[in-house]
């Protein structure tokens, strides 16, 4: 799983245009939004778009986006758990 975390964080940086940032600013742990990395629902849509264009993954529930996308380490887990 420790492959797919940092996979994620050079596809957040490249998806989200956080140029100012590299893969070990950020821990896999911290919210992705709010407090955390200070993501925002624009951002959210792009993950989406980068867990289907990426993964081939459809969250087929909007509010199982919330639990998903916490931190790095829950939408890892989720990527291990439905990729195909």
């Amino acid at each position: 799983m420790k492959d797919i975390v940092e996979k994620l964080k050079v596809q957040l940086i490249d998806q989200l245009n956080l140029e100012d940032m590299e893969p070990e600013d950020i821990d896999p742990d911290e919210p992705l939004f709010g407090d955390g990395l200070g993501l925002d629902s624009i951002d959210a849509l792009e993950l989406i778009v980068l867990l289907e264009k990426e993964y081939g993954i459809k969250i087929q529930n909007p509010k199982d986006g919330q639990k998903i996308f916490f931190s790095l380490n829950t939408m890892a887990e989720f990527i291990k758990e439905n990729q195909k």
